[in-house]
């Protein structure tokens, strides 16, 4: 008997319906075996939205029953909105998402609780360990051990100017991850390995944005975590599609993109120097005041991804396209029509130009990863 799990994009809904958010997937995301689901906001009552805090959305407490009702099981809190309004914020997500029966991954209030992993027993007995990492930090969003926040895999960065004798050209851009945040994910995993038949992994992690480029750092992370035992690295924060790639014949997927994510904007902060700062990293991105979805417009494309699960292994690992609109609500796309190939396009595309060795299969289910030749 197979089982499946299903891993979306980032989740931000931010619409006095938030079930209108899944209204095209809940049937498809209930029916799995497991959903899991990365949060970037929070659902409580009040908070005090800190300094270091980005774009923040403090969304209502019932976000977590609705996510619920979508048909997840898992949510993970490691990104970087985890500590956007504060310790007590915080504190009432993670409450309000376990009160609605969710299980929460990658943070806690301390770091043994942000490392801790959340375990399934499906039904033919094969258990399911997932773990989850944040490599987008702001300062002092990561848990310790005695504050409250997600667990870290950090990442150092290190510009190489490339002419010496020529001021001010670009630089060479070099990342390596943060030496005891790594040993501490493959002890993780080596623990969760000990007790569990599948190992799931979820990283916060990449440069958002830009067109295909994968971070040295990601490689070596994605190459640390399989070694250690991972059977799948699930990728977000991107918001837009990245390729894949299967290492010893386990797949790793760089960024899932967006699933529910509402983003509005308006003319003065579509006239302001931050986000005029960011637009540059995309190939197309124009602002439109009407709509719920405002991103850039390789953001229209996305995924779910599909491990299917039997006799305790990952049998078949692959993705389902999704198309989402202005109105910010995702739907999955028919087999054979133009969106499900420009999916599939877009990701063979990146997925070569970064060099990455997935190649795409269309088979009845899904969108198959194999390992090219």
């Amino acid at each position: 008997m197979t089982q499946v799990l299903l891993a979306v994009g980032d989740l931000a809904m931010d619409r006095e319906d938030y079930a209108e958010s899944f209204a095209a997937t809940r049937d498809v995301l209930a029916a799995a075996d497991i959903t899991f689901g990365q949060i970037e906001t929070s659902f409580a009552s009040k908070g005090v939205r800190l300094p270091q805090a980005r774009h923040a959305v403090l969304a209502r407490p019932d976000g977590a029953n609705a996510l619920a009702e979508a048909g997840f099981d898992v949510i993970s809190m490691a990104g970087n909105h985890v500590l956007d309004w504060g310790n007590e914020a915080f504190h009432e997500t993670k409450a309000n998402l376990e009160a609605a029966g969710l299980k929460v991954v990658g943070a806690g209030a301390n770091i043994v609780e942000a490392r801790a992993p959340v375990r399934f027993t499906l039904g033919d007995g094969t258990t399911v360990a997932i773990l989850a990492y944040c490599s987008i930090l702001p300062q002092a969003y990561w848990a310790e051990e005695r504050r409250p926040g997600c667990a870290p895999m950090r990442a150092h960065t290190l510009y190489e100017q490339i002419e010496h004798d020529q001021p001010g050209t670009p630089a060479r851009v070099h990342t390596f991850p943060h030496r005891e945040d790594l040993a501490a994910m493959e002890a993780d995993i080596r623990a969760a390995k000990a007790q569990a038949d599948v190992v799931v992994v979820s990283h916060h992690w990449g440069i958002h944005f830009v067109r295909a480029t994968i971070a040295d750092y990601q490689r070596d992370v994605a190459r640390a975590a399989i070694a250690a035992g991972a059977d799948a690295i699930l990728g977000g924060h991107a918001h837009i599609l990245k390729g894949c790639e299967m290492i010893d014949g386990r797949p790793v997927f760089y960024s899932l993109c967006n699933f529910a994510t509402d983003l509005r904007m308006d003319p003065v902060h579509a006239a302001s120097k931050s986000f005029n700062e960011i637009r540059v990293l995309a190939e197309e991105w124009e602002p439109d005041f009407e709509s719920l979805y405002n991103f850039p417009k390789a953001s229209r494309l996305s995924m779910v991804a599909r491990l299917e699960i039997a006799e305790g292994r990952i049998v078949r690992s692959g993705y389902l396209p999704l198309y989402i609109d202005r109105d910010a609500v995702p739907r999955f796309v028919e087999p054979g029509s133009e969106r499900y190939r420009e999916v599939v396009d877009y990701m063979t595309a990146v997925t070569a130009e970064a060099g990455l060795n997935a190649r795409y299969r269309v088979t009845d289910t899904m969108v198959e990863l194999e390992h090219a030749a």
